[in-house]
């Protein structure tokens, strides 16, 4: 049996539309009117982002807001760290993406000498650099930094040296360099990227678990691959992107992208995945209530934490 404590990050200094720090409560308002308990039963704690810098003084064009999230993944990973050290599960509930350094930062530091599975269930690879994001969006590139990847071999950006100060800083965040590795990551429902993250993919052989398969295959089935994959890893972390689903379920997210995971696949994949004891964290991110109508993500998103927390929880 293992115990919840979810930390709640309300950032959104990743993102290139506002609002996914609101997310957090979004979920928590689907929660009340669910009459759930949820948030009364498991000890929570909030990582305050309000200090950080949320201004437009930093936008660096390729690295957006990338000294905030560099702040907020450092106060995140301290909060992962004492929680893991606890011994309790932690649920991390946060705007954008961004901040999953922070989690998987806090993993490392819990248990530097572990090798850490990663399970991203996201319609995107997030796995640019200022070297290659159209964008300029940290939320599309955590995994780069935590992988400490430039991908120069694609680079069609000429970025400046304030940037690359800020992006080895945030590479090297931890005093842990690489974080994670190419052969321990797992893409589930991923479609929309670009040809740099795709040559990246391809080049380290990455496993990749479209929906297509998936639906194929079936939840249980796609849990069993991903949990063999990864077998030689000490613990798992699972981060759930909200995008992963299909638009038909909500629209309320930053970047929704058609042909997704139905909600029913989403809760009965995790459920799967949650039983193996080497799961050690979950996180859910990119819910944003202003995008959308009825708050029908944040209901669907809590009733998948719900039945995940359940199963964790045994």
């Amino acid at each position: 049996m293992r115990k919840i404590k979810s930390i709640e990050v309300r950032a959104e200094f990743g993102a290139g539309t506002k609002g996914a720090s609101l997310g957090i409560d979004a979920i928590k308002t689907a929660a009340a009117e669910r009459k759930s308990d949820f948030f009364i039963r498991h000890e929570s704690e909030n990582v305050e982002v309000n200090s950080l810098n949320n201004s437009q003084n930093h936008l660096l064009e390729h690295a957006k807001r990338i000294e905030s999230v560099y702040g907020v993944c450092s106060k995140l990973a301290a909060h992962v760290e004492k929680t893991l050290k606890q011994d309790l599960f932690p649920l991390v509930l946060s705007g954008d993406h961004s901040i999953a350094g922070g989690t998987i930062l806090g993993l490392k530091l819990a248990y530097p000498d572990k090798k850490i599975g990663v399970i991203w269930i996201d319609a995107h690879a997030d796995i640019h650099s200022p070297y290659t994001t159209p964008s300029g969006n940290m939320h599309g590139m955590p995994l780069a930094f935590l992988l400490n990847e430039d991908n120069l071999e694609s680079k069609k950006n000429d970025i400046d040296a304030a940037t690359i100060e800020q992006w080895d800083l945030l590479k090297n965040i931890g005093s842990i360099v690489p974080k994670i590795t190419y052969e321990n990551i797992v893409f589930i429902g991923l479609r929309e990227y670009e040809d740099e993250e795709r040559s990246l993919i391809e080049k380290n052989n990455i496993k990749v678990l479209t929906v297509e398969q998936i639906n194929e295959i079936g939840t249980e089935q796609t849990a069993k691959e991903t949990l063999n994959y990864l077998s030689g890893c000490d613990m798992i972390y699972i981060s759930f992107d909200v995008d992963s689903m299909d638009p038909s379920v909500s629209v309320g997210t930053g970047t929704p992208v058609p042909n997704g995971l139905s909600d029913e696949a989403t809760s009965s994949l995790l459920k799967f995945l949650v039983q193996d004891e080497k799961v050690c964290a979950l996180e859910v991110v990119e819910v944003n209530p202003l995008l959308d109508d009825d708050n029908k993500m944040a209901k669907t998103t809590f009733k998948i934490i719900e039945e995940a927390a359940a199963v964790i929880e045994g």
